[in-house]
């Protein structure tokens, strides 16, 4: 089906709820449970584009779940991923203005456990055989950026 502006569209989420909710909204897509630590290329093929959203600061073994990613993205497509900027800059504004704890928090159930900079996602995604790493950051003030984007072609 590709009625999403010519993209045949597919989800994968580990949250047999979340995938619920999504499917009452979006019907026509089609919407899995299942994690970063399956072989999802074997279950649902490789795509020309997969994007992985705020995931990969929860993961514990990053280094699976980077091969699954590659796994997925056909030879000569892209991977997006989104993760929260956690550059030296930022750190140190934190550190400075008193919210370092409330933005590492330990209390947070489910919260994040891998905190990234552009050079930890780049070895990453390098590691699983990705090429061509380039970063945007999403934010008004780049040194403070609240999240990056990582997008990285598979050769």
């Amino acid at each position: 089906d590709r009625g999403m502006l010519g993209w045949a569209v597919s989800g994968v989420d580990p949250s047999t709820e979340g995938i619920a909710r999504a499917k009452e909204h979006y019907p026509h897509l089609s919407l899995h449970q299942g994690s970063a630590y399956d072989d999802l290329a074997a279950l649902y093929g490789q795509f020309p584009v997969v994007t992985s959203l705020e995931v990969v600061e929860h993961v514990y073994d990053p280094r699976r779940y980077a091969a699954t990613l590659f796994a997925l993205v056909q030879p000569g497509g892209t991977a997006i991923v989104s993760t929260p900027y956690h550059g030296y800059w930022k750190n140190l504004a934190l550190a400075i203005t008193g919210r370092m704890d409330a933005h590492f928090t330990a209390l947070w159930d489910h919260g994040h456990i891998k905190f990234w900079s552009i050079r930890t996602l780049s070895e990453l995604l390098r590691e699983a055989g990705f090429a061509d790493i380039r970063f945007e950051r999403v934010g008004r003030v780049p040194a403070l950026a609240k999240s990056m984007i990582a997008i990285a072609r598979r050769p």
